[in-house]
């Protein structure tokens, strides 16, 4: 396993650019690595303005060799605003140039069982370790309970090793129905980035980082075997945390 690396920022403001050249920075070592495409899971929340408003403004951004899949997708109607790859066709895909048969997207008409074994299905073009998809940058955010993906604390699905992408119809959080990446996808990929802003995240990502009492929360069990493991957060996020971190300067590259 690589060692973790919490880098923090002033602000979502400086956090936002570093992030987008993270993203195009391994793609490029994907592409020159001689892999055919460059893979990337997407989050929603605010990941989504996040990147729509950063990963357009990097220069010379050519995304024709990306495949983009979602980490969790939320069972609903594209047009609705609870969904992922809804608000990401709005805000993002339409600025970038990535092909449309690259963007793996749920059939949301289906049963949520059967859409998560259709989604699995999917995510079959993924380069992948045996049965297990292998991305090359999975980026999540984190709830104020430890959530991630629609991994919830003290859900079975946390124990789940059969499945890559398994149903939800009982999210604490709505809507109910959801299709989720397990934690063997998220623990197989090459580098997985947590971002997290804001003061309301300040006391559980003490816990997530630092440790806490009771079962470990779910974004705590990200712990990828062979890949590296960031999370980049601003300052408010970070004001209870004791341990070492990075603080970058302007134009920083990780």
């Amino acid at each position: 396993m690589s060692s973790r690396r919490v880098v923090v920022f002033p602000s979502s403001a400086e956090l936002g650019p570093v992030l987008a050249r993270l993203v195009c920075d391994r793609a490029q070592t994907a592409l020159n690595a001689g892999r055919s495409q460059f893979t990337l899971g997407l989050s929603g929340g605010s990941l989504v303005s996040l990147l729509s408003k950063e990963l357009p403004a990097q220069p010379g951004l050519d995304c024709s060799k990306w495949v983009v899949g979602f980490c969790d997708e939320r069972v609903v109607p594209f047009d609705d605003p609870e969904s992922t790859f809804g608000l990401y066709k709005n805000q993002l895909f339409s600025k970038i140039n990535i092909p449309e048969n690259s963007i793996l997207a749920i059939d949301h008409t289906l049963p949520v069982e059967e859409c998560a074994e259709d989604y699995a299905r999917k995510l079959n073009q993924v380069s992948s370790n045996g049965d297990v998809p292998v991305f090359d940058v999975l980026l999540l955010g984190m709830g104020p309970d430890g959530h991630t993906c629609s991994l919830f604390p003290n859900h079975p699905l946390l124990q789940e090793t059969q499945k890559t992408i398994a149903p939800i119809s009982d999210s604490p959080k709505p809507p109910p129905c959801r299709v989720t990446m397990t934690l063997p996808v998220v623990n197989a990929a090459r580098c997985v980035v947590f971002v997290s802003t804001g003061g309301s995240k300040a006391p559980v990502l003490k816990e997530v980082l630092e440790g806490g009492e009771g079962p470990a929360l779910p974004a705590a069990r990200v712990a990828p075997s062979q890949g590296e493991l960031l999370w980049l957060v601003d300052e408010p996020a970070a004001a209870s945390l004791a341990l070492q971190v990075e603080r970058p300067g302007p134009g920083a590259r990780l």
